[in-house]
C-alpha cells in the first residue's frame, strides 16, 4: 500500500490516534483543517483541462519506472495532471474533509486509505460520484473484498481499488531450523493450514519450547489479532451498518488468541513499526510476522543485507487483508467525466501491475486481472529466499472475505490494537484489557 512517512499500525499508511477530525465535517469547516492546496480544476489556455489528483504517501504514479501520469498525458494531450500530495495522511484526511464539507476546494480525484472508507461509504457517500457507471468498470475486475468495501449502502461505487494488502506469513528460516521446525515454505504452511489456533497454540508453543534464547515466535500480538479478525466474513460491523465488535464471536476469538500468544511468551511486547520492532528484524529477535504484501519492504529495509536469504514466505492460516487504498471522484469537481476516466485507467490491470513492479513502490494490485501479468505472476523476492511472492499474494487476495465495513471501522481497529498492547506491555489481563478497550472505543466513536 502506498507508503507514508509515518509507519502506522492501523494500516500501512495510517496511524489513527482516535476519532479525530470530525469537526472538519461541520459546514464551513475551519481553515485549520485545510492543507491550503487544491480546489477545483481550472482549464488552462488552449483548451487544456487540468486535473488535480489528491493523494498521500507514495502511490507511485509519478515514480520513475511507472510514470503513469506522464503516460496518460501523452495519450490525452488535452489533459494536464497535477498531483496534490501530502506526505502526512492525517493532515491530508483533515484537509479533504474540510473541502468536502464546504462544498468546494476538493481535488478532481481524491485518494483514501481503507481505514477511511467506512466514513467515505457511509456519512460521506453523497459527496462522491458513482464509478460503477464508468465504461470499463466491472465488479469482476477487483478482488471481492476490494469491490465490496468501495461500495455505499445505496449500491453506488464511490471508490475504485488501487492496492490491496493480502497477507502471508513471513518467517525466519534460520530460527525455525534452530527450533527444530521445517523450513521449506510448503512444509511450514502445512503446520498451521486453515487454523489460527494451530498457528498460536501448536506451532507457537513448540517454537518457544525449543527456541534460541531471547527470541519469540511472533513479532506482535497486535498484528496477530488484526489478521485473525481480517480473515472473518463479519468483523466490526454487519451489512446493515450496525456495530457488532462487542458481540461478534470472531472478534472475541481473535482477542482470545492474542491473549494466549502473549501469555505463552510468544511475543516480545514491541509496538509494530517502533524503533525496537525494526531492530528486531536486524537482530533476528522473532521468527514470524504476519505479512501483508507491503510488509516485505519493511523486512528488507530493517533486516539489512546481512540477513538476505534468512527470511522466507509461507501461506497464512487463512486469507486476510491489511491495507490498501481507493480513488474517488467528488461531485463538486469541475471535470467529473475526465476525472472518472483517469481513475478507471489508473486502476486497470496494466497500470496496477506496473506500479507493483516499480522499485521502491511495490503496491500490490487489487485488480485481479493484473495477477496474470508476468510482472505480477512471475514476481519473486530475492531477499526473501527468492519466494514466488506474485503467486502467493495473488492466491491470498482472491480468498479474502468481503466483510462489511462501517463508519468507525478504522478507529475501532486502532483501539483494538492498543488494547492488545495493554496485554503485551502492561501485563493487563485479557478481560481488563477488553473492558478498557470497549470504553475507549465508545469515547472515540461518540465524542
Amino acid at each position: 500500500m502506498p507508503h507514508s512517512v509515518v509507519r502506522p499500525r492501523s494500516s500501512h499508511r495510517v496511524r489513527l490516534l482516535a476519532a479525530v477530525g470530525a469537526a472538519c465535517l461541520i459546514a464551513g469547516a475551519v481553515s485549520g483543517c485545510s492543507s491550503g492546496s487544491g480546489g477545483g480544476s481550472d482549464s488552462a489556455a488552449g483548451g487544456t483541462i487540468t486535473l488535480k489528483v489528491g493523494d498521500f504517501g507514495t502511490f507511485g504514479y509519478n515514480a520513475k519506472g511507472a510514470d503513469l501520469f506522464a503516460e496518460y498525458m501523452k495519450l490525452h494531450p488535452n489533459i494536464r495532471i497535477v498531483e496534490d500530495n501530502n506526505a502526512n495522511e492525517q493532515n491530508y484526511w483533515n484537509a479533504t474533509q474540510a473541502h468536502l464539507a464546504a462544498g468546494s476546494g476538493a481535488d478532481d480525484v481524491q485518494a483514501f486509505d481503507i481505514s477511511r472508507m467506512g466514513q467515505v461509504t457511509t456519512t460521506l457517500a453523497s459527496r462522491f460520484t458513482d464509478l460503477s457507471k464508468v465504461p470499463g468498470v466491472s465488479a469482476a475486475n477487483w478482488a471481492p473484498v476490494k469491490w465490496a468495501q468501495g461500495k455505499a449502502k445505496s449500491g453506488t461505487v464511490v471508490g475504485l481499488g488501487t492496492d490491496l494488502g493480502p497477507e502471508a506469513v513471513c518467517y525466519n528460516a534460520k530460527l525455525f531450523k534452530a527450533a527444530g521446525l521445517p523450513t521449506a515454505p510448503d512444509a511450514v504452511a502445512k503446520l498451521w493450514a486453515g487454523s489460527w489456533d494451530a498457528f498460536v497454540n501448536t506451532v507457537g508453543k513448540e517454537y518457544q519450547q525449543h527456541a534460541p534464547k531471547g527470541t519469540y515466535f511472533l513479532d506482535s500480538g497486535e498484528g496477530l489479532f488484526n489478521s485473525v479478525v481480517g480473515s472473518g466474513a463479519l468483523q466490526y460491523y454487519d451489512s446493515s451498518g450496525k456495530a457488532v465488535y462487542r458481540t461478534n464471536p470472531s472478534v472475541k476469538a481473535a482477542w482470545q488468541l492474542a491473549g494466549q500468544a502473549v501469555a505463552a511468551g510468544e511475543t516480545p511486547g514491541m509496538a509494530q513499526f517502533s524503533t525496537q520492532w525494526s531492530a528486531g528484524f536486524a537482530n533476528n529477535t522473532f521468527a514470524t510476522t504476519i505479512c501483508p504484501a507491503w510488509q516485505m519492504a519493511n523486512i528488507v529495509n530493517d533486516a539489512g543485507p546481512k540477513n538476505s536469504g534468512v527470511w522466507n514466505v509461507a501461506t497464512a492460516p487463512q486469507a486476510s487483508d491489511w491495507g490498501g487504498s481507493y480513488l474517488t471522484v467528488p461531485v463538486q469537481g469541475h471535470h467529473i467525466q475526465q476525472a472518472q476516466a483517469l481513475v478507471e485507467w489508473l486502476t486497470e490491470p496494466a497500470q496496477e501491475a506496473k506500479v507493483f513492479a516499480t522499485p521502491d513502490v511495490g503496491n500490490f494490485p487489487s485488480n485481479v486481472r493484473a495477477y496474470t501479468d508476468p510482472k505480477v505472476s512471475g514476481a519473486r523476492n530475492a531477499f526473501l529466499s527468492d519466494a514466488p511472492i506474485g503467486q502467493i499474494f495473488s492466491a491470498a487476495a482472491q480468498r479474502i472475505p468481503a466483510a462489511p465495513i462501517g463508519e468507525y471501522d478504522g478507529v475501532i481497529r486502532n483501539d483494538m490494537g492498543n488494547g492488545v498492547l495493554l496485554m503485551e506491555q502492561k501485563h493487563t489481563s485479557p478481560t481488563a484489557a477488553w473492558n478498557a478497550t470497549m470504553s475507549q472505543i465508545t469515547t472515540d466513536t461518540t465524542g
